[in-house]
């Protein structure tokens, strides 16, 4: 995927009642914020800046053009309409190149398990996973094959393969995704045990039975 490039314009104005304004005039009030604690305003083209954002996660490095200067940065945060899905507002994050930098990367699950095909449950509780590393060396996503992956077998954090300088920040030991039976199939085996179980208990009065007329017919 090639690198993102936003447009944008210095914004002067500031407050609540010039952003309604700008919104009016098809733009998006934006912040970048710096590593230094600084910031620049700018706002950006409505329909440019819903087009760019598709596909973009929280580890995209996009560039942010302002008056001839262009910044590195994530986008951090986005606001939303919550009644059409318009974007209000728009933060990012900017970079420095020489810096080390911690980012949550995405996970890209695919593959059909044999366990799955043999009848068990794929769960993948993790969604993404928190990494050091210099910005030309962070990783977008990651993608992971589970099409191998058997019943009662997991693919753990410490299993993922990380590119060179990309430093685990998170738990190795957390899980990325497991086969496990159906909780289904166990419940008929448990229904079929109580049913032998409770035969076997009702078997016994009818045994006893014979035993005391005997002991009668001998007085």
């Amino acid at each position: 995927m090639s690198q993102v490039i936003f447009a944008a314009r210095d914004r002067v104005q500031k407050g609540s009642g010039e952003a309604r304004k700008l919104r009016r005039t098809g733009r998006v009030p934006a912040v970048i914020y710096g590593r230094k604690g600084g910031s620049i305003s700018i706002d950006l083209d409505a329909r440019d800046l819903m087009n760019s954002l598709k596909g973009i996660s929280e580890s995209t490095i996009v560039k942010v053009e302002v008056n001839g200067q262009v910044h590195e940065a994530f986008v951090k945060d986005t606001q939303r309409d919550i009644k059409d899905g318009s974007i209000l507002h728009v933060d990012f994050y900017e970079i420095e190149g020489n810096t080390l930098l911690r980012a949550r990367v995405s996970l890209h699950i695919h593959g059909n398990p044999v366990g799955v095909r043999e009848g068990g449950i794929l769960e993948t509780p993790l969604h993404d996973i928190e990494v050091e590393c210099l910005p030309k060396d962070l990783p977008e996503r990651l993608d992971v094959d589970i099409a191998s992956l058997k019943a009662n077998q997991a693919i753990h954090v410490r299993d993922l393969v990380l590119g060179g300088g990309v430093k685990l920040i998170s738990n190795p030991d957390q899980v990325v995704a497991l086969v496990k039976f159906a909780k289904a199939e166990a419940a008929p085996a448990a229904e079929a045990a109580a049913e032998s179980a409770a035969g076997a208990v009702g078997a016994a009065p009818a045994a006893a039975a014979p035993a005391a007329g005997d002991k009668k017919t001998e007085k």
